[in-house]
Parts: structure tokens; sequence; C-alpha cells
């Protein structure tokens, strides 16, 4: 069945699909088990891919750089997009820049830095995608993908391109409008201000700087692992539990940075889920306050 479903979309998008590729590649966790079929296509080729989907009704899920997506041991039973260097274009224009979903937000970053545009510093550092980022309203040091954008594109279940303004977004922390209505980024704007270029170089060092000391980098993480609580921070809740360096299998909770997750010996994706219930449980049953996951959970668990 997916050897036929691989040939026909390999037809519509002109790009080699591929059967049973493990995930554990495309994620920055280094787990998961196989897709049934994997495809990175190109933007004039993926409004067909949808529409096959819908038509044809085979599942799928839309993946960036992997950077916040735990993917389960079975895999994904579906099809799953990469919005991947098919997608990096990135162009300046006075205060704004235009970037195809697929830019990571470093790249994106550093052509603010070197147009001498003020902004997009807190971004510099996060691992993932433009459009991952603006998926989850990702932020870091005070900022956040709500305070810089301007429109977005995205693809509807039918493959119907939309245009968004802010307000259309629903931005909020970790939330947007794209994930409730299951849409695709495409492309997005970014307007920002005017600024000293030495005084961006010095934010974005500061930045990575503090990233390098408090976490740990060395291991393949999905970055902080579970939502901030109102009026707390998880990794504090997490390290006054006492459970710094909490391990199940091959995960565990980092001694340098509680509130991230990491692979220290070949975890599975049984691991992770194991190791973030038991936090949740201890947080809890200590705190009264249950942490609930930022990571995007893909296949059966």
């Amino acid at each position: 069945m997916y050897e036929d479903l691989a040939d026909i979309l390999s037809e519509i998008s002109g790009t080699k699909v591929i059967t049973n590729e493990l995930m554990n590649r495309h994620t920055s966790f280094r787990v998961g088990g196989p897709c049934s079929l994997f495809i990175s296509p190109d933007k004039n080729h993926l409004p067909g891919i949808i529409a096959f989907c819908k038509k044809s009704a085979l599942p799928y899920v839309v993946i960036g750089r992997g950077s916040n997506i735990l993917v389960s041991d079975n895999g994904f039973e579906g099809l799953v997009i990469e919005i991947g260097d098919a997608f990096n274009k990135i162009t300046v224009n006075g205060d704004m820049i235009t970037a195809e979903a697929g830019a990571s937000l470093a790249s994106v970053a550093r052509a603010a830095y070197e147009n001498s545009l003020t902004g997009l510093e807190f971004a510099s550092g996060i691992p993932g995608s433009a459009g991952g980022g603006l998926y989850m309203n990702a932020g870091a040091y005070g900022g956040e993908m709500k305070d810089v954008i301007y429109s977005a594109r995205a693809l509807d279940s039918d493959g119907k391109e939309l245009e968004f303004t802010p307000d259309d977004m629903d931005l909020s922390y970790r939330h947007s409008a794209f994930m409730e209505k299951n849409l695709i980024i495409t492309e997005m704007v970014f307007k920002l201000n005017a600024g000293n270029k030495d005084e961006i170089k010095a934010a974005m060092d500061d930045y990575n700087g503090r990233r390098r000391d408090k976490q740990p980098l060395n291991y393949p993480s999905a970055g902080s692992f579970f939502k901030r609580p109102e009026g707390n921070y998880a990794g504090k809740l997490i390290e006054d539990a006492g459970l710094a360096g909490l391990r199940v299998g091959g995960a565990e909770v980092s001694a340098k940075h509680c509130g991230f997750v990491i692979n220290v010996d070949n975890a599975t994706s049984e691991d992770i889920i194991n190791l973030m219930k038991k936090v949740q449980e201890e947080v809890n049953d200590k705190f009264g306050i249950m942490l609930e996951p930022e990571v995007r959970m893909l296949g059966k668990f």
C-alpha cells in the first residue's frame, strides 16, 4: 500500500519519497521509530501533496528541524512532511525580513544583525526553524515571536494558501492559531527596528553565552521540556523536588538545567515518557502543580 502511495507522491512532488524512514534521524532528541512515508518537498509542490493527502485520507504530520518533537518508538503511521532546505530563503527589505518556514531562526537572527535590525536577538540561539518557532510562538530571554511578527502565509488542509495578520495568529505563550487549525506555515514577515550593530551583536553573544553556561547543549534534547507554569518555572520546581539527575533508562533530568530532559545513553521515547510522568507526579505531589509538556508528541505512545 505505502509503496504505491510513495510512487504517486513522488510523481506529484517531483521528489523522492522514502518509505520506513527512521525519525531518530530527524529529531534533536535522536529518538523515534520509522514513519510509513517521508518527503521533503519544495514550496511549489506542497499544496498538491496536502490536497492528495486529504483526497486519499492519508494521515500526515509536518515537521521542521525536529527540535521540539518527540516521536514514538513505534514511529508514525502515515506521511511525514519535512519543511526543510527547500524553504530556507531569507530576504531583507528595509526594516522587514521575509523568511520561508524552513529557514533556521538562527539564520534569520543573523540576517537581522547583518542589516543592523534589532528585535530578533532572543532567537539567535533557538535551534528550530522559523516556521516551527512561529507555530509555537517560541521565545527566550524576554522576547517572543509575537513581538516581531508582521504577517504570515500558511496552507490549510485543502492546500489553499491563506494570509495572516498578527491578530489572526492568536499568539500567546507557546500557542498559536496554526496549532488549533492544523495549518502549515510556509512564509513569514518580521518587522524590526533599526539598531546599533555592535549592541545587537553584544546581546546575541550574551544570550548565547548564557545558553552554553546554563543548558546541557552537549546532549540530545528538545530544549525546555515543560511549559512554564503561571508564576513559576518548571526547572526550579523540578530542582526543588529533588529530581536533578533522575534517570529512567537512557533519559535523564539534566542536573545542569532541570527544565531539560536529555538523552544520555541511547534513550527510547518510552524512557522519556516514563521519566516525564515521574517528574509530573513528584512535582504535583510536592507543590500541587501539574507540569505540561511543551514538546509535541507524534505517533502512538
